[in-house]
C-alpha cells in the first residue's frame, strides 16, 4: 500500500510553519518562516506589513517541499489554520486592500469602519489565506469569534438584521461560511506554483488557530486541561455546549463541527516576554551556552534549575500588553535583594506563567464546575523541562506534552484525514495520531508552597500595584 501524506499550515504570530505528516501523525518534513516585525504606526494600530502572512506561507511550504523524500502525487489533502482575531480587508479580486490588522490591533475590537472605497471584502486571514490558496470566497465558520456578525449556535451568519448594523458590516461584504472538516476549495495551479504543492488538491476547514492546536494535542475532555504556550497563552477544556454570559471563561468554537472550547481568560504576550528576556541577555547567554554545546534558552533553563521553588520571593506581573479597557496595566518584577540573579528572573518568568495560568484555570473550572485530573501543555515553551515541572508543581496534577509540540498543524492534519474519510472520526484520529511524549507529576512539597503563594500573595498584587500604575500612565503614556 502506498503511503499517503497530508499538509499542515500553521499560520502563527511570530512565523508560518508548514508541515507535512503520514497518517500516523509522523513528521515527514516540515518549513517555517518567520514573519517580518509588525507596523506600529500610531497607537493601537497592529499591522503585518506587505504581504506578509501569504509571503512566508509560499516560504515555508517551498522549504516542506524542498525536504519532502515522498511521492507528491501521493499528498491527498491541506489542513489550513491561521491566527485568530486577525481583520483582512479585500478588494473585489481577493488581494489586501490595506495591510492585514494583527490581533493586537484595537481596531479588531470594535466594529468595521468603511474608510476605503476599494474594500469589497472583510474577513480573518484564514479566510484570506483561503482565498489565495483556492481563488474561492469561502471561510471556516470556526474562525470567526470576536467582532463579526455570526450566531454561535447555527455557526452561520446571524439572522438578525440590527447585528450587522451593530457590527457595520454588510453580508455583502462577507465570505461563504462552511464548517470545520469540510472542503473549502482545491489548491490552483497559480497557488501550486507558489509553494511547490500539488495543484488540485482539497483545502479542509479547520478553525481558530487555538481551537486546531488543541484538537492537535489531543484534548477532547472536560477533565483534561490544555495550556497554549503561544505569544497568547490560553486554557482551554473541551465541551459540547454554547454557555453565554460567562464570567471566567468564553466560549470558543472547537476544530469539531459543533462543539465548543471553554477558554479560560489568560497572558497576553506570554511566551514574547520570555524571548524579550533572552534577547536582553543575548551576548552573554549565546556565548556561555555555545561553550556547554547548548542554545540561550537551554542554558537558562540550566541556571534557573538551580533555584529553589518560588524563586527566593522574586514575583513578576506579566501586564507585559495591557487589554484594551485596562491601558494603564504593566508588568513587574518585585521582591528583589542580594540573593537575586538573571536565574531567579528567569525562572520567576516561568513561575509567573504558571500561577497566572493556574488562578485562571481555577476560576473557569470553578465556574464549569468539573475538576481537572490532568494537564497538556503545547507550544514550544513545552521543550523546556523545567517549565513543564513547574506546570506540574502549580497545579498538582501531572503535566504531559505530545511528540509534536507545535500541534496546530497537527490538527490540521487531523481535520483532513478525518474530512477525507482516511479516520471515521476525531476520536480515532486522535488515538492514531497524537502521541504522547512524556509525563510529570507533580512535587508535593512544591505544590504546597506554590499553592501558598498564590493564595496569600501573587493573586491580590495587582490590587495593589494597578493603582500605582493607573497614576503613572497619565506621566509616561
Amino acid at each position: 500500500m502506498k503511503t499517503k501524506y497530508i499538509i499542515g499550515v500553521d499560520g502563527g504570530s511570530q512565523s508560518s510553519k508548514v508541515v507535512i505528516f503520514d497518517l500516523q501523525g509522523t513528521i515527514v518534513s516540515e518549513g517555517r518562516e518567520l514573519l517580518k516585525p509588525m507596523m506600529l504606526s500610531e497607537r493601537g494600530k497592529v499591522e503585518h506589513p506587505d504581504d506578509d502572512l501569504w509571503d512566508s506561507i509560499i516560504l515555508a511550504s517551498r522549504k516542506a517541499m524542498k525536504h519532502f523524500k515522498g511521492n507528491k502525487e501521493d499528498i491527498i489533502g491541506l489542513g489550513l489554520c491561521t491566527i485568530r482575531f486577525c481583520r483582512c480587508l479585500l478588494k473585489a479580486d481577493g488581494t489586501l486592500a490595506s495591510p492585514v490588522m494583527s490581533w493586537m490591533d484595537t481596531r479588531v475590537s470594535k466594529p468595521y469602519e468603511h474608510r476605503n472605497r476599494d474594500v469589497n471584502y472583510v474577513t480573518t486571514s484564514t479566510g484570506y489565506i483561503t482565498h489565495r490558496f483556492t481563488g474561492n470566497f469561502n471561510d471556516t465558520a470556526g474562525n470567526y469569534q470576536g467582532m463579526w456578525p455570526i450566531d454561535t449556535d447555527t455557526w452561520q451568519w446571524s439572522e438578525d438584521k440590527s447585528i450587522f448594523q451593530e457590527y457595520n458590516i454588510p453580508k455583502e461584504m462577507l465570505f461563504n461560511l462552511q464548517m470545520p472538516g469540510t472542503i473549502l476549495g482545491h489548491v490552483t495551479e497559480t497557488a501550486a506554483e507558489l509553494t511547490g504543492f500539488p495543484a488540485g488538491i482539497p483545502v479542509i476547514a479547520t478553525a481558530n488557530d487555538k481551537a486546531v492546536e488543541a484538537l492537535g494535542a489531543g484534548l477532547l475532555s472536560n477533565k483534561t486541561g490544555l495550556i497554549s504556550l503561544g505569544t497568547y497563552i490560553a486554557g482551554m477544556v473541551h465541551g459540547q455546549k454554547n454557555p453565554k454570559n460567562t464570567t471566567h471563561f468564553w466560549t470558543n468554537f472547537s476544530a469539531i463541527a459543533n462543539q465548543y472550547l471553554y477558554e479560560s481568560h489568560g497572558i497576553r504576550r506570554g511566551m514574547w516576554t520570555i524571548s524579550w528576556f533572552k534577547e536582553l541577555f543575548g551576548a552573554d547567554l549565546l556565548k556561555k551556552g555555545e561553550a556547554l554545546g547548548v542554545s540561550a534558552e537551554e542554558y537558562l533553563n540550566l541556571e534557573a534549575q538551580k533555584v529553589k521553588p518560588g524563586s527566593d520571593g522574586l514575583m513578576t506581573i506579566l501586564d507585559w500588553l495591557a487589554p484594551t479597557g485596562q491601558p494603564y496595566k504593566k508588568g513587574l518584577m518585585m521582591g528583589f535583594d542580594g540573593r537575586h540573579t538573571r536565574a531567579h528572573m528567569y525562572r520567576s518568568l516561568l513561575e509567573a506563567i504558571a500561577l497566572q495560568m493556574k488562578l485562571c484555570m481555577d476560576n473557569m473550572c470553578e465556574e464549569l464546575e468539573i475538576e481537572l485530573t490532568s494537564l497538556i501543555i503545547s507550544g514550544g515553551g513545552s521543550n523546556s523541562e523545567l517549565m513543564m515541572q513547574i506546570f506540574a508543581d502549580v497545579f498538582g496534577i501531572p503535566a504531559s506534552r505530545t511528540v509534536v509540540n507545535g500541534s496546530a498543524s497537527l490538527g490540521s492534519a487531523i481535520c483532513v484525514a478525518v474530512a477525507l474519510g482516511e479516520y471515521p472520526d476525531y476520536e480515532t484520529a486522535v488515538e492514531k495520531m497524537v502521541k504522547k511524549r512524556d509525563c510529570f507529576q507533580p512535587n508535593l512539597d512544591h505544590f504546597k508552597l506554590y499553592t501558598r503563594m498564590n493564595k496569600e500573595v501573587y493573586q491580590y498584587i495587582p490590587q495593589y500595584t494597578d493603582e500605582i500604575f493607573k497614576k503613572s500612565y497619565s506621566i509616561f503614556s
